[in-house]
C-alpha cells in the first residue's frame, strides 16, 4: 500500500474511519498488595513474565540530579499481586525510572530517563547486560541534559533520557531513545551496537519524543512518536512501513486530570492531543495468529485496542482517580487479549483491567 501525506503525517492509503465502540471492562480492587510502610510513587512501568508476576517501576525515594537521586524502585508481586521482592535496591543506575519490560526468556530490562542507562536483570535479579553511563558526578558543573535547538548531533552508544526497549524475532535489541536524540538505536543479541535510525522532525522516519516501542511476532518495530501524535512502523532494519494516527473524536465533557483543558487541533502540541501515544504493547498471537496492538493518551485518558495496521477497533477509559478512571497511563502490558496491566503517573497505581468485548455497557450498569 503506497503511503499518502495528510497534513503533516504519512499515513496508510485507505485509512480507517474510527469510529470504534467503546469497550466495557473492570479494574481489579485492590491488585497490588504493599507491604506495610512501603508506598509507590509514580508507576512509569509495569511489565509481566511468563509466570503472570507483575514488575512495577516507580519513582520513589529522593529526587535530585542523576548523581544523587534514587528516584527509582523495582517491584515484583506475584499474579494475585502479592508482593515478592524488590530488585536492584541502591542500584548505580537508578535515579528517574522510566520503563520496564520483559523479554521471551523472563529477563527484566529497565530504563532509566535520569541517568541514561538500560539495565537487563536475569530471572533471579542479577545485573547481567548494561547501555549507557550517566554523566559523571564528580564533573565539575554535571547537570541534567540540556535541549538546543537544533539538538547535538547523536552519538552511537551513548544516550540522552531514552525511554523503552524491545526485541525482534532474532532476539535484536531495540532501545526508544528518547527526549532529546530522537531516533531508535539497535544491538545485535549480543549486545553489540548495529545501527540507529531517525532525527528530530516531523516527516517519515523522524521523531518528536519516541516514548514507547513495541515489536509483532514479524519482528517489525512500533514506535509511540508521541509528539507527533502517531504510531510509526518500521522493519527490523529501520525501513519505514507505515505510519497511524487515531483519531476517536473527544467526548464534550472530557477534562483533564490537572490543569486547563488542552486545545486540540492539528496545530497543537501533540503530548496532550487525543491519541497521541504515551504507551504501546501488543498482545501475543492468538489461537488464529492475530495479535492486537493497545495505546494510550494522557487526554481525554483513554486505551485503545487497534489491529496492526492501524484499525481502531475499541477504546475503553477516561481521565480521573477513581478505578477504571487513568492519570496518565505510562506504561502497559497486554499478556493477552483482554487483560491490560496499565502504570500511571499522576494516581501513583497499576491497574488490572479485564476487557469485556462481547457485554455491552448497559447491561454493566
Amino acid at each position: 500500500m503506497k503511503p499518502i501525506l495528510i497534513g503533516l503525517f504519512v499515513l496508510a492509503a485507505g485509512a480507517y474511519a474510527q469510529q470504534p465502540a467503546e469497550i466495557p471492562y473492570d479494574s481489579v480492587p485492590n491488585f497490588l498488595k504493599m507491604p506495610d510502610n512501603l508506598y509507590l510513587g509514580e508507576v512509569s512501568g509495569v511489565a509481566v513474565n511468563s509466570k503472570g508476576h507483575v514488575f512495577v517501576f516507580s519513582r520513589g525515594g529522593v529526587p535530585g540530579p542523576a548523581y544523587a537521586a534514587t528516584a527509582a524502585q523495582l517491584y515484583e508481586f506475584d499474579a494475585n499481586g502479592k508482593f515478592i521482592r524488590e530488585i536492584g535496591r541502591n542500584l548505580y543506575a537508578w535515579s528517574f525510572a522510566h520503563t520496564v519490560r520483559v523479554d521471551k526468556d523472563d529477563n527484566i530490562w529497565v530504563v532509566d530517563k535520569g541517568t541514561d542507562m538500560m539495565v537487563r536483570f536475569n530471572p533471579a535479579g542479577q545485573v547481567t547486560m548494561v547501555f549507557g553511563r550517566k554523566k559523571e558526578a564528580s564533573d565539575e558543573g554535571a547537570e541534567a541534559w540540556k535541549h538546543p535547538n537544533p539538538p547535538l548531533p547523536a552519538v552511537d552508544g551513548q544516550f540522552r533520557q531514552p525511554t523503552d526497549v524491545t526485541w525482534d524475532t532474532e532476539g535484536s535489541i531495540f532501545f526508544s531513545d528518547g527526549y532529546i536524540n530522537s531516533r531508535v538505536a539497535k544491538y545485535d543479541k549480543n549486545g553489540r551496537w548495529v545501527k540507529s535510525w531517525g532525527t528530530p522532525g516531523k516527516g517519515e522516519g523522524q521523531f518528536n519524543t519516541p516514548h514507547s516501542i513495541a515489536a509483532d511476532a514479524k519482528g517489525n518495530i512500533y514506535v509511540a512518536d508521541r509528539g507527533n501524535r502517531r504510531i510509526q512502523v518500521f522493519d527490523h532494519d529501520g525501513t519505514f512501513l507505515r505510519a497511524m494516527q487515531i483519531n476517536v473524536p473527544v467526548p464534550a465533557d472530557a477534562m483533564p486530570w490537572m490543569g486547563a483543558k488542552p486545545p486540540q487541533g492539528e496545530n497543537q502540541q501533540g503530548t496532550m492531543q487525543n491519541g497521541a501515544p504515551w504507551a504501546l504493547c501488543i498482545t501475543p498471537p492468538n489461537a488464529a495468529g492475530t495479535q492486537f496492538l493497545y495505546s494510550s493518551d494522557a487526554f481525554p485518558g483513554r486505551v485503545y485496542k487497534l489491529t496492526l495496521d492501524g484499525k481502531v477497533l475499541g477504546y475503553l477509559g477516561s481521565t480521573g482517580r477513581q478505578l477504571k478512571e487513568f492519570g496518565w497511563i505510562h506504561e502497559m502490558a497486554c499478556p493477552s487479549e483482554n487483560t491490560l496491566i496499565v502504570g500511571e503517573l499522576l494516581n501513583w497505581r497499576a491497574q488490572k483491567l479485564i476487557l469485556k468485548p462481547g457485554q455491552s455497557q448497559t447491561s454493566q450498569k
